[in-house]
């Protein structure tokens, strides 16, 4: 991560909420510039690190929420459960995924997991924390991540249109960790299962159809639903 002003890395909607957690922010900067200056890189790279708080906080409709970014050097890109479109073979997480997605929509798995497509519709694919050391799960657990993702959840659900009313939002919370969360999302229509690890997805996350679920939620609230299906196209421009 770089010391540039928040301002900068992130959009301004998403500057203006995670404001009170920035302090945290340049302190996991600092830290994570230690570990690396120590020769523990740490993943994504600093670049994408804040890359899920691109896009305008108001337009965000479906927030999926994982653990922490996968730990193998070259997947990580900064959006949960994304990988580089190059990787292969897709982490199994992210198979399972695709699997659960045939199943639930009848959409054909990707042929890569790039999962922009997803984001760009206002589908924030959060992880609870942010960073991982190379080839070390859970390492950075417990750094502070979890106060800026905390707030994240807390500014969408604070969200309100022109008429005072909650804008909509569907929470897909994958495994214990983000369920743990459950109590900032309010009234928001959560869809909870297992985490689609190869370790967990048989105990409940196959069939749970989160897809068409999160879609019916959105309809219901008045929204658009999400097109689930993933470019096959190897050009799409990074978001």
């Amino acid at each position: 991560m770089t010391v540039a002003p928040l301002a900068e890395l992130v959009d301004a909607g998403w500057a203006e909420a995670l404001a009170p957690v920035e302090p945290v922010l340049r302190q996991l900067g600092e830290r994570l510039r230690q570990e690396a200056a120590e020769g523990r890189p740490y993943l994504p790279p600093g670049e994408a690190v804040l890359r899920a708080f691109r896009r305008p906080p108001e337009a965000v409709r479906v927030l999926v929420l994982g653990q922490d970014p996968y730990p193998t050097p070259g997947h990580s890109i900064g959006l949960a459960f994304a990988v580089e479109r190059h990787v292969r073979p897709l982490p199994r997480s992210l198979q399972n995924i695709y699997r659960e997605l045939h199943d639930d929509l009848g959409i054909a798995p990707a042929a890569h997991g790039d999962l922009s497509a997803w984001a760009d519709q206002g589908v924030l694919l959060l992880n609870r924390v942010l960073t991982v050391g190379a080839g070390e799960s859970d390492s950075h657990r417990g750094w502070g991540w979890e106060q800026v993702t905390e707030a994240a959840i807390r500014a969408l659900v604070a969200r309100r249109g022109p008429d005072g009313e909650p804008l909509p939002l569907v929470a897909i919370l994958w495994g214990a960790k983000a369920q743990l969360l459950a109590p900032l999302l309010g009234d928001t229509p959560v869809i909870a299962s297992p985490h689609p690890s190869p370790l967990s997805a048989r105990r409940g996350f196959f069939g749970s159809k989160p897809f068409s679920r999160a879609n019916a939620a959105l309809e219901a609230q008045g929204a658009a639903p999400i097109d689930w299906r993933i470019p096959a196209g190897a050009d799409q421009p990074e978001a």
